[in-house]
């Protein structure tokens, strides 16, 4: 089963943030597992972009998000850890666009995944160690990227807002608001450790990624979100999983590799299915499958072999395949 929400859950319903305070207080694996959760929708998260504006005076909405290449040509070179070039491909893009909240979301992304990559946030030791994610990022974050990435991302909010006054079902805006609140939750727990506000995020991420499903259900950057939410909650005991229940939220193990899976082989998912291989191939070690976590490690290597992150986790887990001990192993 699918994360789920009560119908009627709204703004005025929102999490019982006092009882998540002390349950947090109490038990700090929770914490643990919830940053997991967040780190996907993390950067980079959840729809895909369309190529062409929707004019503002125009009420028909396209039916399904388009990849635009110059986009695609950004995310390359972010996967291939040339952020600035990057970032100038995106900042670039909303100099071409600038009515469209999808350019300083992208620019914001860039910032965070700078700073996630400085920071040693995507590899197996952070992410397989507990006590890493409870206390989060070592030192002080960069003051002029964490600067960067609150404009940028104010900004791409603003202009995603403004666009759904006039199209609800603008799937540009409610891609731009998925990202956002997915990054924002990211930095909050990571960078900033603000737990309570973090999973704050993490819902407006879900509750826009659903959205954006029912407009385009063939959006296959879509379900990087949902699959990690679920992949993680699902892995907590039943009874620290109804703390969230009280919002309405439920988590399935299975259902959330499975969502993983559809990201990570999707011939649509044209920005995020190399990071939903990484997260896939993280979760596979924690369910004891290093030769799925190698095989994806092995196609992220191949396609990005300037990119020193994905090649140091595939050394990481090929010995455990071969039977010899393993860094990585859980």
């Amino acid at each position: 089963m699918a994360i789920q929400r009560r119908e009627k859950a709204s703004p005025r319903n929102p999490l019982d943030f006092s009882l998540i305070h002390r349950f947090l207080r109490r038990d700090a694996r929770f914490c643990a597992f919830a940053l997991a959760a967040v780190i996907a929708p993390a950067i980079w998260i959840a729809a895909r972009a369309q190529s062409f504006d929707i004019p503002d005076n125009d009420a028909q909405i396209a039916p399904a998000v388009l990849d635009d290449p110059e986009l695609g040509a950004g995310f390359q070179l972010l996967y291939q850890l040339k952020f600035d070039e990057a970032r100038q491909r995106f900042m670039q893009w909303e100099q071409e666009h600038p009515a469209q909240p999808l350019g300083p979301a992208l620019e914001a992304a860039s910032n965070l995944f700078e700073e996630f990559y400085r920071k040693g946030v995507l590899t197996s030791e952070f992410f397989l160690d507990d006590k890493r994610l409870l206390g989060g990022i070592k030192g002080q974050p960069d003051a002029d990227l964490e600067g960067q990435f609150a404009s940028a991302a104010q900004r791409a909010e603003t202009l995603a807002r403004e666009r759904l006054q006039n199209h609800p079902k603008d799937p540009n805006a409610l891609f731009a608001l998925t990202l956002v609140a997915g990054m924002q939750a990211d930095d909050s727990f990571v960078i900033q450790k603000r737990q309570l506000e973090s999973l704050r995020h993490l819902r407006e991420a879900d509750r826009n990624a659903r959205i954006l499903l029912e407009i385009a259900p063939d959006t296959g950057d879509a379900y990087v979100a949902l699959g990690a939410a679920n992949y993680i909650i699902g892995c907590l005991p039943a009874y620290k999983r109804a703390v969230l229940w009280i919002d309405g939220v439920h988590g399935d193990k299975a259902l959330g590799l499975q969502q993983l899976t559809r990201t990570a082989t999707s011939t649509h998912a044209h920005y995020l299915r190399p990071f939903a291989q990484l997260m896939l191939a993280l979760a596979a070690l924690r369910e004891k499958n290093p030769d799925l976590s190698r095989r994806q490690l092995q196609e992220l290597v191949a396609e990005f072999p300037e990119n020193p992150l994905f090649a140091a986790e595939l050394a990481k887990v090929t010995p455990a395949v071969t039977g010899a001990a393993s860094p990585a192993d859980p």
